[in-house]
């Protein structure tokens, strides 16, 4: 297998997907032997398509499963979809619409067939765009939150805390979305601020009608539901008029003034009028001073009929025809701007209103309690660490959840209410008769269950539960939870109190909750702004490796990403790098005729030390950020070590031992390192770039098989994705620090390589800013403050001079500049390059004089950009920013030109 000149993701992401799950990689069965990883995947919703969140959110757990089976655990990732009962419930009525259909018209049991269609077609989708990516989810296990087991586990966890008292039904306040004709739970409310107004109103007393009492609110249509009004009983404004009755205008209600503590004096006139069966604090007040509960609102937003001037108006219809009334009876006092919060339906975006309705609930605060206790014990662990304390403060002020909806797509409530007698009874399976009567006519309950009832499950529904099964009692608690900051509140902390509720255990050990992908001007990516990046068409454009690494190499640890297409060439050209590097390495293999070279430890080079101690270094780094979640600095110390170590030093600097015929012994080293080291990075790579990893894998082990030269452990696996994950110092082990001189201190191969490299960039940059040719060989002087750094660097002249294409190099202590020679200073030596015979000094000052001049004017457009007020205001600051950078690396240059410059007229004066 001869890898190609360049890289295509096209002709192999596919090939190797398939081997892998043909190969029966990606599936897992519980062994006691081996130690278990287990992920669940947050599960997608069935009218989801691949968006970046779904990307980041899978190549994240990817990596772990990926980085843990390498590390020999018995890897489990499950995956699975969600039903998604209001999304996926709306796409089937917006379809139903086209031929002119409701859901109403054709009944609740066909329209549940049409949804199963439905999903049975398109519900899947994302799942297989999932494999486009290369995640390795155990398919043959794939879960569906409606599915036989997980519907059973449902109905069995509803009657075990109905059972304990937890759950009950009640008629309370709830967020009601008069869009998807549903209850919602607080979670499930998004809130955006409003510019809105504050009306501020006089009700008549009765006994005085020409005395008026003044109250504020910021939704006047409700006042029709009104049934008090409300002061605090320390306000000495409001203290006699306690128990007065008031005339609520344009119903002619009479209405009393109450006492209640919970009323702030400070808003508005310090007087709220009560209407319990649209405001939860005004439910509350209700239900403390045992006041009537009017609905004004049908169930869609519009008005009853219980004022006539305003039935069947929509609410905010209804409020602006009632100010204008309001306004002629005189009733208005004064209307303010007013800035508030309104919550929206999570989906639809509809404003939401609080609504007195009958509703199943959980009791939150015994299940939230024992979720505390088991933080305080240090059972759940979050990465980053801050999100404790979100999670925590979410469940120390959690309010019973509202679990029931008024939907056709989801699970049933598994109440079955008597038509005789009105008895409930609560089973997972249909009564045949009334407990109570003994009458076989039972309905189940209309409503269904929050979607995110059966997704709190689902760290056990998924292996089985209510049933004890292998897989409970292997994989579970499962080891990390990757998802998004966003649902820590819906399903993370959900998910611990069913856990720890049904199971006695924490649902995982392990949180990590990523960023969010934004655009490059850091807004959210949606539809509405047409800013999305679609993974699907940058996998076609860059492949899927590219898109992996990229989006890893951004991911500061739990921070937001800000993304532009751009930015996945990033991805792109690592990949192409790490290809050429291997395409060299391989060529270089050859026939078996070095086999009878026997290689002691002493043949090693000094460059070959450095290299394997540079990869042991590595490999602990990386094998510890992963332990840590730290995503991005694992690619990032992997990019710095193949990038800047391998292929930019090592690489270059054993050429020369590979073209040499002369030293076999030499030239088989080399090769064994590099194949070595090869090996290791293919290794180390897989679980972010899996693709191109198993490619080069594969063509290296069909060359090492027909060569024989060497032969690593890992070559006799069927493929890379089972491979060891690298250790540090095994295969290869070598010194790891060098004697340089009887008697002398030992120093490490990292400290002298950091000055033998910083002496070669000083080099070079000194051939660069004089244009002295690459051929053109250098006379170099290296001054040192000391004997120890001098020694550091006498027994690798050579290694200067093949670097640098040194003619002849000096180290000395304290040396004197040279006449007609440039210098350049790097941690505490000194490079001086001899220019005699090199350079024309009086052309080479003409050259930089005009380089300078160059400079000078890019920074003359620079500094009016940034003296330029409106440039300042107006531009974004990543624009402005780039600016200023741009102005320091220019005024570096110069002031480097200069001197030069200073240098040149020295040594032309004397």
């Amino acid at each position: 297998m001869e890898l190609p000149t360049k890289y295509n993701p096209k002709e192999i992401e596919d090939k190797w997907y398939d081997f892998w799950e043909k190969s029966g990689f990606f599936h897992s069965e519980p062994n006691v032997k081996k130690n278990p990883y287990s992920i669940v995947i947050p599960p997608p919703n069935v009218t989801g398509v691949l968006h970046m969140g779904h990307a980041l959110n899978t190549i994240l757990q990817d990596i772990l499963i990926r980085w843990r089976r390498m590390q020999g655990y018995n890897t489990l990732w499950m995956p699975g979809t969600d039903h998604a009962g209001i999304a996926t419930q709306n796409v089937v009525e917006r379809e139903l619409l086209k031929s002119g259909l409701s859901r109403e018209e054709i009944g609740r049991e066909k329209f549940i067939e049409k949804v199963w269609k439905w999903k049975n077609e398109y519900g899947s989708e994302i799942l297989k765009q999932l494999r486009k990516i290369g995640c390795s989810c155990d398919w043959e296990r794939e879960r569906f939150t409606m599915d036989d087991g997980l519907s059973k586990a449902v109905r069995e966890a509803f009657v075990k805390l109905h059972g304990k008292g937890l759950i009950y039904k009640g008629k309370y306040i709830i967020n009601w979305c008069p869009r998807c004709l549903t209850a919602l739970s607080d979670d499930e409310v998004e809130h955006e601020d409003h510019e809105g107004h504050l009306w501020f109103i006089r009700y008549p007393f009765r006994d005085s009608p020409h005395l008026f009492f003044n109250i504020a609110t910021t939704r006047p249509e409700t006042m029709l539901g009104d049934v008090a009004v409300a002061v605090n009983p320390n306000d000495e404004r409001y203290k006699e008029m306690i128990g007065e009755i008031l005339i609520l205008p344009v119903v002619g209600r009479e209405i009393p003034i109450i006492a209640d503590e919970s009323v702030d004096p400070a808003f508005g006139t310090g007087a709220v009028k009560i209407t319990p069966a649209h405001d939860q604090n005004d439910f509350e007040i209700g239900r403390r001073h045992k006041l009537e509960s009017i609905l004004i609102m049908n169930e869609d937003g519009t008005m009853t009929g219980d004022v006539m001037d305003y039935k069947g108006m929509d609410r905010f219809e209804c409020r602006e025809a009632l100010v204008e009334e309001l306004k002629e009876e005189k009733h208005i006092v004064k209307v303010e701007p007013y800035s508030h919060s309104v919550g929206h339906c999570y989906r639809c975006r509809t404003v939401i209103e609080p609504y007195l309705s009958s509703q199943w609930f959980i009791k939150m605060k015994p299940l939230a309690k024992a979720a505390i206790e088991a933080q305080d014990k240090g059972l759940v662990t979050f990465y980053p660490e801050r999100w404790t304390k979100v999670y925590l403060s979410w469940l120390e002020n959690v309010r019973d959840w509202c679990i029931s909806r008024q939907i056709w797509w989801g699970h049933r409530i598994p109440a079955w209410h008597c038509k005789d007698c009105g008895e409930t009874a609560i089973s997972t399976e249909k009564p045949d008769t009334c407990l109570k009567c003994g009458n076989s006519e039972l309905v189940q309950d209309e409503d269904v269950l929050d979607t995110w009832f059966s997704s709190a499950l689902w760290p056990f529904s998924t292996m089985g539960w209510p049933d004890e099964t292998k897989e409970l009692d292997y994989y579970y608690p499962t080891s990390t939870l990757v998802t998004d900051r966003g649902i820590i509140y819906f399903w993370v902390a959900r998910m611990v109190m069913m856990g720890l509720e049904l199971k006695s255990d924490v649902p995982f050990h392990h949180v990590y909750i990523h960023g969010t992908i934004l655009d490059d001007l850091g807004r959210k990516m949606s539809k509405s702004l047409g800013n999305g990046i679609d993974p699907l068409v940058m996998i076609d454009q860059y492949g899927a490796d590219a898109l992996r690494t990229s989006i890893i190499m951004l991911t500061v640890e739990g921070q937001d990403i800000k993304l532009h297409e751009n930015r996945f060439e990033m991805g792109r050209n690592f990949i192409n790098k790490v290809w050429n590097a291997a395409r060299f390495v391989m060529m270089n293999l050859t026939s078996g005729k070095f086999l009878a070279v026997q290689i002691e430890e002493d043949d090693y080079e000094f460059e070959d030390v450095w290299i394997l101690n540079r990869l042991s270094v590595v490999t602990e780094a990386s094998t510890n950020a992963l332990k840590k979640y730290r995503f991005n600095e694992t690619i990032k110390s992997l990019y710095e070590f193949i990038w800047n170590e391998f292929c930019d030093w090592y690489l270059e600097i054993v050429k020369p031992r590979l073209y040499d015929s002369a030293d076999a012994k030499s030239r088989v080293v080399a090769l064994k390192i590099l194949t070595h080291v090869l090996d290791n990075i293919l290794r180390f790579l897989h679980p972010f770039a899996p693709f191109f990893t198993e490619e080069i894998w594969q063509s290296l082990k069909s060359l090492i098989e027909n060569n024989r030269l060497i032969s690593p452990e890992s070559m006799v696996n069927k493929s890379l994705m089972i491979c060891s994950w690298p250790e540090p110092n095994v295969s290869i082990n070598v010194r790891d620090s060098v004697s340089l001189s009887e008697g002398a201190n030992r120093y490490t191969v990292n400290e002298i390589m950091s000055l033998l490299q910083n002496a070669v960039r000083a080099v070079r940059n000194i051939r660069r800013a004089m244009d002295i040719p690459l051929k053109q060989a250098l006379k170099v002087l290296i001054s040192v403050h000391d004997k120890e750094t001098k020694e550091k660097l006498d027994n690798h002249h050579a290694f200067l001079s093949r670097m640098a294409n040194i003619d002849t190099v000096e180290v000395g202590v304290n040396m004197k500049k040279p006449v007609s020679a440039a210098s350049e200073v790097v941690d505490n030596i000194q490079i001086f390059v001899s220019l005699k015979g090199l350079i024309d000094l009086r052309e080479e000052k003409k050259r930089q004089l005009n380089h300078i001049k160059k400079l000078e004017s890019h920074l003359d457009i620079v500094r009016k950009k940034l003296f330029n007020e409106n440039f300042i205001k107006n531009a974004p600051v990543s624009i402005v920013n780039a600016e200023k950078d741009k102005e320091m690396e220019l005024l570096g240059q110069i002031n480097k030109v200069k001197e030069i410059l200073d240098d040149l007229q020295k040594d032309d004066s004397v």
